[in-house]
């Protein structure tokens, strides 16, 4: 996972989530304090994580690393699961398997708190299993509570365990730990959990999961590759019949199904009233497909190993063959190859929703000092903000307060009778915006953001244009015929 990690880390470009961790980060603890009474504050834990770590060295490298170790310790954490409840060959499998799997090295390069939240989560259920089995329950209420201010969703993995317990037929004692080690969890979170209810404007972009989403949820956590995911899938089938084991005693298939299954599910039933899901707030929930195949993969293996038994000379000590783990080994690998095409491209900055580098060298390409530029939205603005160098010099003629000083992510802009006086002065103009907002394909609710669409598309003409993905670099000319006619000359001048 570390290898598949810190391959290609370096893309030379951020997408518009990475490049507002990488702006915030960099701002002072006050201002991000600031920042968080009005937007992003369930990621503010991680923004101040980000904050350390950039002040050591403020490269986009250095952003990702916290994920890339977060990805590796998941990984190793799965293996550690498998090897306590099923045994270390199907640990070796499952962590293999996890390390393999395009979403866990997706999420492994992003700088952002998903990879920390999985790595939290899944630390939070090998301490589950460990208290079921006697053990405190004080280090999984702290450890699940501190990964739940990183991204209030992995509360959702509270559901998960009760299940978990529900198939292991726990004890009364079992049951007034783990309810009090989760009172002690939510009750930590209820302050993030009000203050974020009051930001969720955030995610008024979201649509209602639909049956698709789910399947599509399944596929990316099994596999991408047809042939990875149907194998995948037929061996997590095989593995369902051992759900429940002795009394009190949590099995792999017990512990896995439910964090695979119930903090997604629960997500896309809430967001069919009102949309909250995407795949990677539930990325935590992708420890447990491993571990579900490799349930199935070691009872095929046990099944082979039993044959094989049978067939030795009678009296003869069965053979302790590890080729049935290497064999697994093997197809972990092959596994690899047929998504090794999916891997390489997801190093690539187009892979992601857009790259602000590549809009970022474009607009260099173009500007020149003393050019008025504006922002279509606003958050467009991120350009700027994370790749200074290509606008330096340049006017950004809406902007009325700097994002770090007004406490926001991408600056205050003037209001709609200011915006249009301020654009009136103009005769040319660089517009960095997104081509489906310039294009009409949709249009915004922002009165602003209207604002400067109508303007740009009555009073000026669309000219040179350098296009990234659906960002664009287009400049914007007023027509002589719309030009205001120009104040006659002073007596006395020329």
């Amino acid at each position: 996972m570390l290898v598949l990690g810190l391959w290609r880390l370096d893309r030379g470009g951020m997408w518009r989530d990475e490049a507002v961790s990488f702006q915030v980060g960099r701002r002072t603890v006050p201002q991000i304090w600031h920042l968080l009474h009005d937007v992003d504050a369930v990621h503010g834990l991680y923004y101040l994580l980000a904050h350390a770590v950039l002040a050591v060295h403020p490269g986009e490298v250095a952003l990702r690393l916290p994920s890339v170790c977060a990805a590796a310790a998941t990984a190793a954490l799965v293996a550690e699961l498998g090897h306590r409840l099923l045994g270390p060959r199907a640990g070796l499998w499952a962590g293999l398997l996890y390390a393999v799997t395009p979403m866990a090295g997706h999420y492994a390069q992003e700088g952002r708190s998903y990879a920390l939240v999985a790595a939290g989560a899944t630390a939070a259920t090998l301490l589950f299993v460990r208290a079921v089995r006697g053990g405190a329950w004080r280090a999984y209420g702290v450890v699940l509570g501190v990964t739940c201010w990183l991204h209030e969703f992995a509360v959702l993995l509270l559901l998960a365990h009760a299940v978990s317990l529900a198939l292991a037929r726990a004890g009364r004692r079992v049951w007034r730990g783990w309810g009090r080690a989760a009172a002690a969890v939510v009750l930590a979170l209820l302050p993030l959990a009000l203050v974020s209810r009051g930001q969720s404007a955030q995610l008024a972009w979201l649509r209602a999961p639909t049956a698709e989403t789910a399947g599509g949820l399944l596929r990316t956590f099994l596999g991408p590759a047809d042939s990875v995911y149907w194998v995948c899938l037929a061996l997590g089938c095989l593995g369902l019949p051992r759900l429940v084991g002795r009394r009190g005693e949590p099995t792999c298939a017990g512990v896995a199904l439910p964090v695979t299954v119930v903090p997604p599910l629960v997500l896309m039933l809430v967001s069919q009233a009102s949309p909250l899901y995407v795949d990677r707030y539930v990325l935590y929930a992708l420890s447990g497909a491993p571990l579900l195949v490799a349930c199935g993969a070691e009872r095929v293996a046990g099944a082979a190993e039993r044959l094989w038994g049978r067939r030795r000379r009678a009296g003869c000590r069965p053979l302790a063959f590890p080729a049935f783990t290497l064999l697994g080994v093997a197809a972990v690998a092959l596994a690899v190859f047929h998504q090794f095409p999916l891997l390489r491209d997801d190093r690539d900055p187009g892979a992601r929703a857009d790259d602000l580098g590549a809009v970022s060298r474009a607009a260099g390409r173009e500007l020149a000092a003393g050019d008025a530029v504006v922002f279509v939205p606003a958050a467009m603005r991120n350009v700027a903000l994370t790749y200074p160098g290509p606008f330096r010099g340049t006017r950004d003629v809406l902007r009325v307060a700097g994002a770090a000083e007004s406490g926001t992510l991408y600056g205050r802009e003037a209001g709609v009778a200011e915006l249009r006086r301020r654009l009136a002065r103009l005769d040319r103009v660089w517009v960095v915006g997104d081509r489906r907002l310039l294009g009409a394909r949709w249009v915004p609710r922002n009165p602003v953001e209207r604002a400067k669409l109508t303007t740009l598309w009555q009073q000026f003409t669309g000219r040179e244009e350098a296009v990234r993905g659906m960002a664009t670099v287009r400049l914007y000319v007023r027509p002589v015929s719309a030009r205001p006619p120009s104040a006659p000359p002073r007596p006395g001048r020329r």
